[in-house]
């Protein structure tokens, strides 16, 4: 999750006020996207499976250790 300004290839989808810049073809992959925010910040979930990692929701700085 990043700042950014939506290109000609992105949806916008305006939630409660917030405004969520998705990839097209990354939304199609996803099929669906959640964005949930807790005190402990954001947690991301969609349909996409991604490899690797084990960094969960909390990592800030871009890399984590297994």
């Amino acid at each position: 999750m990043a700042l950014d300004e939506p290109k000609d290839t992105d949806d916008v989808f305006d939630t409660e006020g917030y405004k969520f810049i998705v990839d097209k073809e990354l939304m199609i992959k996803a099929q669906s996207i959640t964005v949930d925010l807790s005190y402990m910040g954001f947690q991301i979930s969609s349909n996409l499976e991604l490899g690797g990692g084990g960094c969960g929701s909390s990592c800030s700085t871009g890399s984590c250790g297994n």
